[in-house]
């Protein structure tokens, strides 16, 4: 069993606390949250432990969960690392890309495992597309929210399009070329709504778009490559592949076609594979279980987590936007 504390009780972090009392193989140990009410709360509900001393909980633990606001993550990692304890983050990895890059240090020092809570990767609709990613050439996203005064402690880059930064990163096998961006604030002080070009060196281009300003919620991304199309509804958790091959005849005349002169006939041949009901946050926490037990790599290493960082902060750098210091 693996001894795991959770550093964070709210909304989230209620979250992480459910399933990691329902997960085999690990024993929760507790959780801490600076506050009071909030502590009590949770402590009642899940008739778990509320730990005033963070320090305590740690010794305690193998592994600790930081479900804590941004801010926070650096000097919660920093501590749990030097005392050699896994770690699960959510992301982003940490503020600033300095903080990234000394928490990535630690790690390799302490030689613990250390996942970064990108849960998209572990959304079923883009398990189900994975499989029929042929080096995309030009993908699309869009990542829209209604307002929530929740995640306005930081730009809506680190807070909605980081997911799609990720989940590009992880598709597209090339380094970055260029980047530009635009973005507005609204009600924040820091930008609600976002659009980002990334263009890599394979001749990739991904256009990004995330707002929490809207009136309807969308998490919708299209990858186009040679000879299909692939959406991803990661809300609705549905997947759609549109393929094109050579016709041979004869030709079923109930087929879609499409002529291309010289080039031929082509099939439009159209596949929704099957996506599994699972948990994206359960399944994340249980993949970290694993590479514990199994002393494999994380499935989002922190490598993964501070690249996403790092774009993201070249994306806010584009808009002209004040950064924290030490980024």
């Amino acid at each position: 069993m693996v001894k795991i504390g959770v550093f964070g009780a709210g909304h989230l972090g209620k979250i992480h606390i459910r399933l990691l009392q329902e997960i085999a193989g690990f024993d929760l140990v507790g959780f801490y949250d600076p506050h009071p009410e909030t502590a009590a709360a949770v402590e009642r509900e899940f008739k778990i432990k509320h730990f005033s001393d963070p320090d305590e909980l740690m010794e305690l633990c193998d592994a600790i969960d930081v479900v804590t606001p941004t801010h926070s993550h650096y000097s919660c990692m920093e501590k749990a690392l030097k005392m050699s304890k896994h770690v699960f983050v959510e992301k982003p990895l940490a503020k600033t890309v300095k903080e990234a890059k000394a928490l990535i240090a630690l790690t390799t020092e302490a030689d613990v495992k250390v996942q970064v809570g990108h849960v998209e990767r572990f959304n079923p609709a883009f398990i189900a597309a994975k499989p029929h990613f042929d080096h995309p050439m030009f993908i699309e996203t869009h990542r829209l929210a209604q307002f929530n005064p929740r995640g306005t402690d930081v730009p809506v880059v680190l807070d909605l399009m980081i997911h799609d930064i990720d989940i590009v990163l992880a598709v597209v096998k090339s380094n970055i070329k260029k980047i530009s961006a635009s973005g507005a604030s609204v009600f924040s002080d820091t930008p609600d709504i976002a659009n980002a070009r990334i263009e890599f060196d394979n001749g990739c281009v991904a256009n990004l778009t995330a707002s929490r300003m809207s009136l309807k919620t969308m998490r919708k991304s299209r990858f186009f490559q040679r000879d299909a199309y692939i959406a991803v509804d990661f809300l609705e958790k549905s997947a759609e592949i549109v393929r094109m091959e050579d016709a041979k005849e004869p030709i079923d005349p109930l087929a879609i076609t499409i002529d291309l002169g010289a080039k031929g006939t082509k099939l439009i041949l159209f596949d929704k594979p099957k996506v599994e009901a699972i948990n994206s946050i359960g399944e994340e926490l249980r993949s970290f279980l694993e590479s514990i037990n199994e002393n494999t790599p994380t499935a989002v290493t922190i490598e993964e987590g501070y690249d996403a960082l790092s774009v993201a902060y070249q994306i806010m750098d584009k808009m002209k936007i004040g950064l924290p210091a030490g980024n």
